[in-house]
């Protein structure tokens, strides 16, 4: 894995251990010399990311539309820094640049990002693995939602099993080095994608 994509909050949210999650993220990926791919922001658990990635000097790739970009919301002090025209051509480029998907504390936007990549994994439009960074518990609550989306009938156990999950950011690195996703095809042959 050279780069990995993290989809994050734009705030910092109300437990320091979120903030701490991002920073030693953004420390490691450097230390391990892996890129990181992101939404291109300067707030909240985004900019405590990229700003730990670029402290410990590693890759840093911001991937921002062109509206949030003229709300004062980017990070000027990257040293790649791509404007788009939508979220649609954000998400998509980030997809683009990265070998993996980790998804830190967020709303709805970190959630609609990484449920799209991890949808994207389920059809089998990518074997790239996906994974949620659990700081403080923060995904317990979606993981037993996931779970029982099994039980119900609604997602395959080795469906399920294309989101790795873990409370700390050495140890979701190390499962998504290890995880080999399927290219499964449930939906759409490889001839379709």
């Amino acid at each position: 894995m050279e780069r990995i994509c993290v989809f994050a909050g734009s705030g910092a949210g109300h437990r320091p251990a979120y903030a701490e999650a991002a920073d030693a993220l953004g420390g490691l990926l450097a230390q391990r010399g892996m890129g990181l791919v992101y939404g291109g922001g300067h707030t909240g658990l985004m900019g405590v990311l990229a700003d730990a990635t670029l402290r410990a000097g590693g890759e840093v790739i911001g991937v921002i539309p062109e509206a949030l970009r003229t709300l004062e919301l980017a990070h000027e002090r990257l040293p790649e820094l791509e404007v788009v025209g939508s979220m649609h051509a954000r998400k998509a480029r980030m997809a683009e640049l990265a070998d993996a998907f980790i998804a830190l504390p967020g709303g709805i936007g970190t959630l609609e990002e990484l449920f799209e990549v991890f949808t994207w994994a389920q059809l089998g439009l990518h074997a790239k693995p996906c994974g949620l960074l659990n700081a403080a518990g923060f995904y317990d609550p979606l993981t037993h939602f996931l779970d029982e989306t099994v039980t119900e009938g609604f997602l395959r156990p080795e469906q399920r099993a294309l989101l790795e999950v873990a409370p700390d950011a050495a140890g979701l690195l190390e499962a998504l080095e290890n995880a080999h996703p399927p290219r499964a095809h449930r939906w759409i042959g490889p001839d379709q994608t």
